[in-house]
């Protein structure tokens, strides 16, 4: 029996590596495994379980095809290791933090994916991007103006059937609301 991709994508500062991080043993006893993700700044992976790598040594893993998915995303490479696909085709859910702009390639790959959104409020949000130090004001605010166009953009997360999970209380209940999904949403049936 083949498992399924949990997609667990949202703007920088959303709290995807802190849902993780709390969630993690919970998700490995449901029979969940978590997929490190390759990333080209080690600044990045900061506060993320994630392996850093430089530009080079991402694009010799990219044509070696060491990757299941990759996309590049503010001026960064991320990948995901290609051992997803084993955990899968041995019954395991995944779940990967994604990005948003490579969901519909992802879906391409794994039909039935479930794509779950992880929000905050705004105010929220460019708090945790300023109390996190990566960046300036001004480089900020247009992660919080892209993050704005993104949310009000014509992709319509309803029609995708993403869901949306809000992080701007407390990580615990997050983690419980994660849970909760991961055990009871069932996958989509891909089109045949």
């Amino acid at each position: 029996m083949a498992g399924r991709l949990v997609y667990l994508m949202g703007p920088s500062g959303s709290g995807k590596d802190s849902l993780i991080d709390a969630a993690r043993k919970r998700l490995d006893t449901l029979g969940c495994r978590v997929a490190k993700r390759v990333i080209t700044r080690s600044a990045e992976a900061v506060g993320e379980d994630a392996i850093s790598v430089s530009f080079d040594e991402f694009e010799k893993r990219l044509l070696a095809g060491a990757f299941a998915m990759s996309w590049q995303a503010n001026s960064l490479a991320y990948g995901i290791p290609k051992e997803v696909d084993m955990w899968l085709a041995a019954g395991y859910q995944v779940l990967i933090n994604g990005s948003r702009g490579y969901l519909e390639e992802a879906r391409q790959l794994y039909p039935g994916l479930l794509p779950i959104l992880l929000e905050v409020e705004p105010d929220v949000l460019r708090s945790r991007l300023l109390h996190r130090g990566r960046e300036a004001p001004d480089e900020i605010d247009a992660r919080l103006a892209r993050n704005g166009k993104f949310v009000a953009g014509p992709e319509g997360w309803a029609e995708h059937d993403v869901i949306r999970l809000d992080n701007s209380g407390s990580i615990e209940d997050t983690v419980i609301r994660l849970l909760h999904l991961v055990l009871t949403k069932t996958p989509d049936k891909p089109a045949s």
